[in-house]
């Protein structure tokens, strides 16, 4: 837990919370859908109010910044990258393709 994280945001998300945060994330893009959509089956139940203001933060950023963040074409910066926001876009983020031999 860091300095700024409080007590409150590493309670985990209430019924509510979680169904408001996902109805939030619902996107334009199925890319984004998809991944988003795996993302709340794997990781939904054990979201924690601070992972969910991270995701929060991701969810507003528009849809084709987002899918490059998700696609790791670019990494977070400015006022995104936080250690919060980075932990949640690893958990978004699909596992990286092997290496060609």
């Amino acid at each position: 837990m860091t300095a700024a994280t409080t007590d409150s945001e590493q309670r985990l998300m209430t019924d509510l919370e979680l169904r408001q945060l996902q109805w939030r994330s619902r996107r334009g893009l199925l890319e984004n859908d998809l991944l988003i959509e795996k993302f709340f089956a794997r990781h939904g139940a054990s979201l924690t109010v601070e992972q969910g203001k991270a995701m929060t933060a991701l969810m507003n950023l528009p849809d084709n910044d987002l899918l490059d963040l998700l696609l790791r074409r670019t990494e977070p910066q400015g006022e995104i990258a936080t250690p919060a926001i980075r932990h949640v876009l690893e958990l978004l983020r699909p596992a990286p393709l092997p290496a060609a031999s």
